[in-house]
């Protein structure tokens, strides 16, 4: 029986991991009162008496929770930002290559890949990798997401039925071109340059759709996106990530197509000068908690998709 501590139970990761975590008959919970919770001393017990540790906490308490453990043995993912460029930690997007999957089975710390930055990376890595696209490229991208991505807080704002007016409307933020998946992406992409990025929350429960838009003339030389299409083909056939011919009906790309789900769509429209890079995914599915099940998976020796919604 494997022992399993969510550290953060309570927020929206947390909480869909442990919902996802009820139907596995070969796994132990351990849990914490809502008065021990917060205690330091009986975090560190929960944690150390773990074989393996969610941390669904903000950045700077992840990195604390790490500091907590003494037992040698206990596996760490962590779904914050704290760690996903730390050397030390594998990143958890097992699709990328055979070395990020090696990287989760073999390692005691694993990062959870953040919600933009997955649909990013996932489009950008194949071409760096394969040489279509170089790393000396600057590129820009757009992020629509829903409201379950800003926690709580948010939750309760958009939920409100006396909610703000402006909340009826797509917002755009981060502005200040400083997002903290911005390092993440370029450094787990093999980027020389940070990216534009403009993430835009928006009036639904969950859901994500990334956008990179590129010129022709910023793939490499003799490149066209018919070599897009074809690495992107190759490198996600599924179960959880798959390229698909069209995300769109009648012209129209729903962000919200695979709320409640845990796998993702890549796509790539436009034409031959002017490309489009598409992923639609859920935000709190292969964007945090199904990631995080994904890699728990991989860890045991199940089945990837055992215990997700594909």
């Amino acid at each position: 029986m494997t022992k399993i501590f969510i550290d953060g139970k309570a927020g929206t990761t947390g909480l869909r991991i442990y919902q996802r975590l009820s139907k596995y008959s070969d796994v132990e919970l351990i849990t914490l009162s809502e008065a021990e919770r917060k205690d330091t001393a009986a975090r560190k017990r929960a944690m150390n008496q773990s074989d393996i540790v969610f941390l669904c906490l903000p950045d700077q308490a992840a990195r604390e929770a790490v500091t907590l453990l003494d037992n040698p043995e206990t596996i760490v993912l962590d779904t914050s930002t704290a760690h996903r460029t730390n050397p030390g930690w594998a990143y958890g997007f097992p699709e990328l290559s055979d070395q990020h999957r090696e990287s989760i089975i073999n390692s005691k710390r694993i990062s959870v890949p953040g919600c933009h930055a997955s649909g990013f990376i996932a489009l950008i890595y194949p071409l760096v990798e394969s040489g279509i696209l170089p790393k000396s490229a600057y590129l820009s991208f757009h992020s629509l997401t829903g409201y379950s991505g800003g926690g709580k807080m948010m939750i309760a704002e958009y939920e409100d039925p006396d909610r703000d007016k402006s909340l009826n409307s797509p917002r755009q933020y981060a502005l200040g071109q400083n997002h903290k998946h911005l390092i993440e992406v370029k450094i787990i992409s093999q980027l020389e340059h940070l990216p534009h990025f403009s993430p835009i929350v928006s009036g639904f429960y969950s859901g994500m759709q990334v956008t990179v838009p590129l010129f022709k003339e910023q793939l490499t030389s003799g490149k066209t996106v018919q070599d897009v299409v074809q690495v992107l083909k190759q490198k996600y056939q599924g179960p959880i990530v798959s390229y698909i011919d069209s995300l769109d009906v009648n012209g129209f790309i729903a962000t919200n197509k695979l709320q409640g789900m845990d796998s993702m769509q890549i796509s790539v429209a436009g034409n031959e000068d002017r490309i489009l890079l598409l992923s639609v995914y859920d935000n709190l599915g292969k964007g945090a908690s199904g990631a995080a099940i994904q890699c728990l998976n991989i860890i045991l020796g199940k089945e990837e998709t055992y215990g997700l919604e594909i």
